[in-house]
């Protein structure tokens, strides 16, 4: 029996980490859960997987269910001091982190510090804290297994291939909503046409973000922290099938990669029982079915928001974390309908542009550029 604590239970992947223990109950108990504010399924959820500790981010949510739970033997904590307590729960054994943003960033580390292996689905927390997480990691002897498809995928392509050089990694993107459209075409795009992913079912920010393509920047400089590359070895690779989940090429010539349906289950579910495969109940990949696959380059220059992530990733020092703060902050404007969709990129290159730079920054100083970044869009946008 494997004991795992979930961080954003009632999102995305947090849903779909549970659905993975549905199918392995007799391997696999849940012993803490955290959520932002929905507590409506989290009781439920607590209820059904009867974990010793739950966490609300809001206080006042916090308050209303613990009341809700008083029939049970649950304890119910807050905020920040709740995230690190799930994060840090003496039985688990492995940290899904699966909250959305840089909120992830502490309870990652004090998981890592207690020892407990991470299923990491939270890409912020190695795009602007990398250089701090993976040496951290290695110092406390624990495993960070990605939970991206793409990573999960060249993590995959990887296994049997440790003395072998890499001379590149084919990151692969499904192209997004707005794949073949003009520049001119994406000023007239709306909310509800940039939601419906051809391919994937994920949250709306995550939805937004491989929208504009700024997802896969933001994947571009995870992959380059998870698997010790530079950025020149990363090539992003349009592929609108979403089937091909990503490939590394050897210096040979040599490229293996992973294929499947696209199914979050199965990365997560891979995650959670490495180096083990186990059974995942869903629908198979037929390959007569697919018929063939198609393979483009990005539109680098109308989706601009990629070629910004790689411009900030030669930066480095804290550029990462003005380009992911810019955009958390550009995506949460778009869809309470202040901004238009081409004015995400806008803000980050601006933003960019106008921080302070911090050559090795610290946790704190990561924060502190967080918070000057949301400052800065604040008072122009």
């Amino acid at each position: 029996m494997k004991n795992i604590a979930i961080l954003g239970s009632t999102g995305s992947i947090g849903t779909q980490t549970l659905d993975i223990v549905d199918q392995n109950k007799e391997d696999l108990q849940v012993v803490a859960l955290a959520a932002g504010s929905n507590i409506t399924l989290l009781e439920k959820q607590a209820r059904k997987y009867r974990p010793t500790l739950v966490a609300v981010w809001d206080q006042a949510c916090a308050k209303e269910l613990k009341e809700n739970l008083k029939d049970t033997e649950i304890s119910v904590v807050s905020g920040m001091d709740g995230l690190l307590a799930v994060a840090t729960h003496p039985a688990s054994e492995i940290l899904v982190t699966a909250i959305v943003g840089m909120l992830g960033i502490r309870p990652t580390i004090a998981a890592i510090e207690a020892g407990k292996d991470i299923a990491l689905a939270n890409k912020e927390t190695l795009v602007t804290a990398g250089h701090i997480i993976m040496p951290l990691a290695k110092k406390c002897g624990v495993s960070i297994l990605p939970v991206d498809s793409e990573h999960s995928a060249i993590f995959q392509s990887l296994q049997g291939n440790a003395h072998n050089k890499i001379k590149k990694i084919l990151l692969t993107a499904s192209g997004g909503p707005f794949r073949g459209k003009t520049y001119e075409e994406l000023e007239h795009v709306t909310l509800e046409d940039a939601l419906k992913h051809p391919n994937w079912s994920m949250g709306k920010k995550i939805t937004i973000d491989s929208a504009t393509m700024v997802n896969k920047g933001l994947e571009v400089m995870e992959a380059k922290w998870l698997f010790g590359v530079k950025p020149s070895q990363i090539e992003v690779v349009v592929h609108p099938q979403s089937i091909l989940h990503s490939a590394v090429m050897y210096e040979d010539g040599a490229v293996i990669g992973q294929m499947g349906t696209p199914d979050m289950r199965l990365p997560i579910l891979y995650a959670l029982f490495y180096p083990n495969r186990r059974m995942l109940y869903a629908e198979e990949l037929d390959l007569f079915k697919v018929g063939s696959l198609t393979f483009e380059r990005p539109d680098r220059e109308t989706f601009y928001g990629l070629s910004l992530a790689y411009d900030a990733l030669d930066a480095g020092g804290n550029v990462p974390t003005v380009f992911n703060a810019a955009n958390e902050r550009a995506v949460a404007k778009f869809l309470d309908g202040k901004i238009s969709f081409i004015e995400i990129p806008e803000i980050i290159a601006a933003s960019m542009e106008e921080i302070y730079y911090k050559e090795d920054p610290t946790l704190e100083e990561i924060l502190d550029t967080e918070a000057a970044t949301y400052e800065y869009i604040e008072s122009r946008w």
